[in-house]
């Protein structure tokens, strides 16, 4: 029997995205404070899984307390696990061949919004309703997984060294990932999402549109910008201080280029998650516009053909998806 539209299943009110992000950050505290302590190396892959996953699966429940329609829990936490996996077994299979040049960073790019596009279209066949909102909610999700199974592997990789485990180095890497993860690959293909379900306008199926192969690029280069905003961002150091490039050492840099760098870093990422963002939002707004001109225009055109007997948009029967609680709701 279901639970009426406006009550809230207990298990899934508003909220535990937030507490679990902060028992999650005491957790990863607490079981460094004791690795640190006892010096036990068994405890590394604890600190390793809580640090990649834990801002990527609080997305996860961000969008189980906001998703409407048909999409289950089970789907959205499939869409995590499975499409992460996949998604990054996928982009590392077509990126082995990648030349090393100027351009890798975009062709990465490409490459990864491609996978990630692919595994959310798989995902996403049956849910309904198609609205740009649902499609942003649900590629967030994809792009959750691919982040936290991404990061796991940057964080082992920066825990192994020659001279044994780097601790520092690990935290590090952590810290730095989980704060950007939002606005990476999770805003990223919440993007493409928006754009991809919102071309079907709240139908049933998904529909063909010039403007995803335009968000499809859009996101493949802001990307590409992000992920060469270092090398970018150091080359443009050296100008600004007119310090020639035979200064540098290997990967060591003069100060003042350093501190400069590190400055045009931040100012890029700033830089390209704004535009992200207001894409995103101006894609979400858009579409919202559209549906409810395309809701008003149904309910004039069903009022003056419908008997007076006839109660709702649509006759009796009819599904309301924007009033239609969450299968978890149930």
């Amino acid at each position: 029997m279901s639970l009426p539209v406006d009550v809230v299943h207990p298990h899934h009110r508003h909220g535990w995205w937030w507490k679990t992000l902060l028992a999650g950050f005491l957790l990863w505290v607490v079981t460094i404070v004791v690795t640190v302590l006892t010096r036990n190396t068994n405890l590394v892959p604890t600190i390793i899984l809580l640090g990649s996953f834990l801002v990527p699966f609080t997305v996860v429940l961000f969008v189980i307390e906001r998703v409407t329609g048909t999409i289950s829990t089970m789907q959205l936490v499939t869409a995590f696990f499975v499409g992460g996996i996949l998604g990054v077994l996928g982009a590392s299979l077509l990126e082995a061949n990648l030349r090393q040049d100027a351009l890798l960073y975009i062709a990465v790019g490409f490459v990864e919004e491609f996978v990630k596009g692919v595994l959310l279209v798989v995902v996403a066949w049956r849910v309904r309703p198609k609205t740009a909102r649902q499609g942003a909610l649900l590629g967030a999700t994809v792009g959750a997984g691919f982040a936290a199974f991404e990061s796991a592997g940057y964080a082992f990789n920066a825990a192994i060294t020659a001279r044994g485990i780097d601790l520092v180095s690990l935290l590090q890497t952590e810290v730095v990932r989980a704060i950007l993860s939002p606005v990476g690959h999770v805003l990223w293909t919440a993007v493409l999402g928006a754009v991809l379900f919102g071309a079907a306008r709240g139908g049933v199926r998904l529909r063909w549109s010039w403007s995803i192969v335009v968000a499809y690029v859009g996101v493949s280069l802001l990307h590409g910008l992000w992920d060469s905003n270092s090398t970018l961002a150091t080359l443009l150091a050296f100008v600004f201080t007119g310090t020639p490039f035979s200064a540098a050492r290997g990967r060591y840099v003069p100060a003042d280029v350093a501190t400069l760098s590190t400055t045009l870093y931040v100012v890029g990422l700033a830089i390209v998650t704004a535009i992200g963002v207001a894409v995103l939002v101006t894609v979400l707004v858009r579409h919202r516009r559209q549906d409810r001109a395309l809701a008003a225009a149904s309910d004039r055109s069903d009022a003056a053909a419908a008997p007076t007997w006839l109660s709702g948009p649509s006759g009796p029967g009819a599904t309301d998806w924007t009033r239609t609680p969450p299968p978890h709701a149930h």
